[in-house]
């Protein structure tokens, strides 16, 4: 079975190596849509949404809020920012998907 939450945060970045708009610094604001999966426990839950959001804050929201995303990872696409998030949540959290939303409109998707 599968539980997710989904999480705010805003930072800024620029993206080096891209020419147009996004080669300067910019903001957004992110959603982050975090799934685990396993069986469901002897408490009758997968997981505990309040520690579920514990680990989340303290893995991944606690370094990139309000952050210059840049100072976290050196091309700071959402693609490569997903990927980060992941391994800061691997061993922590059983993740079968990631998405991270930048802005309203555009996303990646990662699943394992």
């Amino acid at each position: 079975m599968r539980v997710g939450r989904t999480f705010h945060f805003d930072s800024a970045h620029f993206l080096p190596d891209y020419k147009g708009k996004c080669e300067n610094p910019h903001g957004h604001t992110y959603r982050l849509d975090v799934e685990v999966e396993d069986n469901v426990g002897g408490d009758g839950m997968v997981l505990d949404f309040n520690k579920l959001k514990d680990i989340v804050d303290e893995q991944v929201l606690s370094k990139l809020d309000h952050e210059n995303l840049n100072n976290v990872v050196e091309n700071p696409t959402a693609e490569i920012i997903t990927e980060w998030v992941w391994k800061q949540l691997d061993g922590k959290l059983n993740v079968c998907k990631i998405r991270l939303w930048e802005g309203d409109r555009k996303w990646v998707e990662k699943s394992g």
